[in-house]
């Protein structure tokens, strides 16, 4: 179960890092490197209306990078009941993030869906874990 933590820990570093990538594309006004055009293309979905925080300019990927921050502490500390907790959050976030790209913009970010797995497989081992304990 330590090694599943630390996978865990680790993934939420990954989405920190993934999530400070675009949220300073958007203080840039950069598009990042993926495609652009077709049903993969990150320029529309980060360029949305949907990318910031209804009514601000504040982007999405900067509650990703406190969720996935908070996450990796959780893991690290072993705070069992934060994380099923936590896990089920952002699992709930992402589908609403995976709807929203799919059905309201129609178009996929490749980081995002990097960001996306990241608190599946979190989630994941946070089942993982909750049936072991169970037993």
């Amino acid at each position: 179960m330590q090694r599943l933590r630390l996978v865990a820990a680790v993934a939420g570093l990954a989405g920190v890092a993934v999530s400070i990538y675009l949220t300073v594309l958007h203080y840039q006004g950069v598009v990042p490197g993926c495609p652009t055009a077709g049903p993969i293309n990150c320029d529309a979905v980060l360029s949305s209306k949907y990318a910031v925080l209804a009514g601000t300019s504040v982007p999405t990927s900067l509650l990703g990078i406190v969720w996935f921050a908070v996450s990796a502490i959780l893991w690290t500390a072993g705070w069992r009941r934060a994380i099923y907790a936590w896990s089920g959050v952002g699992l709930a976030s992402v589908t609403v993030l995976v709807f929203t790209e799919i059905v309201l913009v129609g178009a996929i970010c490749l980081w995002c869906t990097a960001a996306h797995v990241l608190v599946l497989g979190q989630f994941l081992i946070a089942v993982t874990i909750w049936e072991r304990e169970r037993r």
